[in-house]
């Protein structure tokens, strides 16, 4: 019986030693402690030996691991030093950029704000020039305006005093070039009215002052029709001459078509053919229509005869009349558009000088 015993404790004690050391379990596991106490010295020895072994092998393995996880842990705190030197420098470096950016941020802001205030002060400046110069151009269209006015004055005045020079003459229109060499233009004249108004050439209180003929304007050579003034003595005589002519219509000298008018200066001319057009307009609506002296508009409107020294006051009068202002529309826009053309044309004149 123990002889088995004994034989079976042999058996386990070499299928431990057979085991792999970290398979094998601690003595305490693998024996009871009756079982120690009855081992002999030999057996007890080699299980002490076994344990020993097995305890150092563990040691040694641990050992190894912990120096393996040393060895690890010493890496990988080298890593984490380098990362966080190679961190720190990045840091500094980003930290030199911004700076730096910052630095250039600043300095682009200051310039751009030195910039602002430097456009502010020119805009200012020009502010002021731009008004300075509208209110020169302000004044250069007064004085322009003042300038016209005293210039239509003058024309005005100029022209009245030729008109007033002029107010006893005639003026004879197609005129054959030499045929005032056989009789001269004084008695080319009574010719004309002895021929057209046989009662006024009888009446002796019908003098002619002076008479002389005008150049012909395009060709002074050439020979054609021209204009001859007659001036005579009072301008009753002139007025009696031409109530005649407008009232025989045709008149003629020697069978050939002549005109007598009044003699008038350019600028009186120039106002009396501004009126044809609404003249003839007033004409064919049977207004009866006259261009009085010495550059008026005359007709009838409702039954009143109605008169008119410039077309504002009538252009102000037919804004009160509904149906003259249908009539003249056209013509009276017609003449707004063309003296607007004019007057930017003087404008451009006046720019450029």
């Amino acid at each position: 019986m123990p002889s088995n015993k004994h034989r079976n404790r042999g058996n386990k004690i070499n299928d431990d030693t057979m085991m792999p050391p970290n398979k094998q379990n601690t003595p305490n596991q693998d024996y009871e402690d009756d079982e120690i106490e009855e081992m002999q010295d030999t057996d007890f020895k080699k299980f002490m030996i076994r344990t020993f072994r097995s305890f150092q092998k563990q040691i040694l393995e641990l050992q190894k691991s912990l120096l393996d996880k040393i060895e690890n842990l010493s890496r990988e705190n080298e890593i984490l030093r380098k990362n966080q030197n190679e961190t720190q420098k990045l840091v500094e470096k980003e930290s030199v950029i911004v700076k730096r950016n910052q630095n250039e941020m600043k300095s682009s802001i200051d310039q751009m704000t030195n910039t602002l205030e430097s456009c502010k002060n020119r805009m200012g400046e020009a502010e002021e020039r731009i008004s300075e110069l509208e209110d020169r151009a302000q004044e250069n269209i007064q004085s322009n305006q003042r300038k016209e006015e005293e210039i239509t004055n003058l024309k005005n005045i100029v022209g009245n005093l030729q008109d007033t020079i002029k107010k006893t003459n005639n003026r004879v229109l197609g005129v054959p070039e030499g045929m005032e060499r056989e009789k001269g233009l004084e008695g080319l004249f009574s010719e004309i009215l002895a021929e057209n108004f046989p009662g006024l050439e009888k009446d002796r209180d019908i003098l002619v002052q002076e008479a002389h003929g005008t150049p012909n304007k395009h060709d002074q050579k050439r020979s054609s029709p021209r204009h001859v003034v007659i001036k005579l003595t009072t301008v009753k005589h002139k007025e009696k001459i031409l109530k005649c002519a407008r009232e025989k219509r045709q008149i003629t000298l020697r069978g050939s078509p002549i005109r007598l008018t009044a003699d008038f200066s350019s600028e009186t001319l120039q106002a009396r053919r501004e009126w044809r057009d609404i003249a003839q307009v007033l004409r064919e609506k049977n207004c009866q229509p006259r261009i009085l002296y010495p550059a008026k508009l005359s007709f009838v409107n409702e039954g009143e005869i109605k008169t008119f020294h410039s077309k504002q006051k009538l252009k102000d009068f037919v804004a009160t009349r509904p149906a003259l202002q249908k009539i003249l529309k056209d013509v009276l826009h017609s003449e707004t558009q063309k003296h607007g053309h004019q007057y930017e044309r003087r404008e451009r004149k006046n720019t450029y000088q």
